[in-house]
C-alpha cells in the first residue's frame, strides 16, 4: 500500500471511530466526517493562537467558541458533543479533543501526550 492509501485508510478508520463513540449513523461517510472536523480544526486553531498572543480578547473567543464551533460540532456530531467534546484554548496542541473521561476509554483514536483523545488530527504522516 502507497504512502496516500495508507494516509486515506488512517482517516477512515479514524472516521469510524467517531462514528461509534459518538453513535452516529450508519451511512455517515468516515472521510467526509474527518474532513468537515479538520477544517474545523484548522479554523479554531488561529483564534486559539490569536487569543494567547494577546491579538484576540476573550469575549471574541467565547462568541466564536459559542456562536460558530459550538454549532457546527452539534451539526456535525449531535447531541453527544456537549458531553464528550473539551475546546482546548492552548494553541500548543489540537483545539478539539475528547474530555479527560472520553478520552481514557478505549477509543482507538489518535491521542496527545496528555492521554486526550484528539478529534480531528492531521493523519498525513
Amino acid at each position: 500500500m502507497n504512502n496516500k492509501a495508507e494516509m486515506y485508510q488512517r482517516i477512515r478508520q479514524h472516521g469510524e471511530n467517531l462514528k461509534r463513540i459518538f453513535s452516529l449513523p450508519a451511512d455517515t461517510d468516515p472521510a467526509k466526517l474527518c474532513k468537515r472536523l479538520f477544517k474545523l480544526e484548522n479554523q479554531a486553531r488561529p483564534i486559539m493562537v490569536a487569543y494567547c498572543n494577546g491579538t484576540a480578547n476573550e469575549p471574541d473567543v467565547d462568541n466564536y467558541v459559542d456562536n460558530r464551533l459550538w454549532p457546527a460540532l452539534r451539526k456535525t456530531l449531535g447531541e453527544k458533543a456537549d458531553t464528550l467534546i473539551f475546546i482546548n484554548h492552548d494553541p500548543r496542541g489540537y483545539t478539539l479533543k475528547l474530555t479527560e473521561k472520553a478520552s481514557f476509554v478505549e477509543t482507538g483514536i489518535y491521542k496527545d501526550w496528555g492521554g486526550y483523545g484528539i478529534i480531528a488530527p492531521d493523519l498525513r504522516d
